[in-house]
């Protein structure tokens, strides 16, 4: 079960990390936002090494075409929206709230706005791309991938843009629903009634009442 967008792993370590001072709740603090970053990273980024690698040649190319006369301070947060974008495939503000973050690439504001507005971006794509990788690697129902990529915890998409991706997302929601239910089943023990219960609350996984019994009649298969 998550807690706006961020898993109850890492809430429980943040929790831990709390009962220190001074020192050590700062650090705890620090280790618990990095891992909701990589949690994120990890959920909408789909790139391959070669593509990885086909970005870093073209970046190259463009490099010797930078406008001199910008700072380089912001070309350089510029090149950094360009990856988090393309790479990982944020929305406009998670781009500027990692580039200004304390956690993150700590630029200033100005460096950060000339970045996000000189982007090239689509954000119904990244929206679309996001929503997709959560679904495929994390099992989300519909509702649940919506509220990840517009929570404020998450990945900070627009409504439009959130919508988008819900309309373009392919496939049903059966297999996402069987799969979170085996998890459940394997990883917590829990009776098929917890299970379809968990699956279908507006606190949980907020699947569909068809969805979710699928899931319990095909969990043993």
């Amino acid at each position: 079960m998550y807690a706006r967008g961020i898993p109850n792993l890492f809430l429980k370590s943040l929790y831990l990390k709390k009962k220190g001072k001074g020192a050590n709740m700062k650090k705890g603090l620090k280790v618990f936002l990095g891992a909701a970053i990589v949690l994120s990273a990890v959920a909408c980024s789909t790139t391959s090494d070669e593509e990885t690698k086909n970005k870093d040649t073209k970046e190259k190319v463009v490099e010797t075409k930078e406008d001199t006369s910008v700072p380089k301070e912001y070309r350089n947060a510029l090149h950094k929206a360009e990856n988090y974008s393309k790479m990982m495939h944020m929305s406009k503000q998670r781009i500027y709230d990692q580039l200004t973050s304390e956690y993150g690439e700590k630029f200033d504001a100005e460096a950060a706005q000339y970045a996000i507005d000189n982007l090239n971006a689509d954000y119904n794509e990244n929206a679309l791309k996001c929503g997709e990788n959560y679904k495929k690697t994390m099992h989300m129902s519909k509702a649940r991938i919506y509220d990840q990529l517009t929570s404020e915890s998450g990945e900070k998409f627009t409504a439009e843009q959130a919508q988008y991706a819900i309309d373009n997302i392919k496939g049903d929601y059966l297999e996402a629903a069987l799969k979170s239910a085996k998890n459940y089943q394997e990883t917590m023990n829990m009776s098929k009634d917890a299970i379809y219960d968990q699956l279908t609350s507006e606190y949980g996984e907020k699947f569909t009442a068809e969805e979710a019994q699928y899931a319990i009649d095909n969990l043993d298969e």
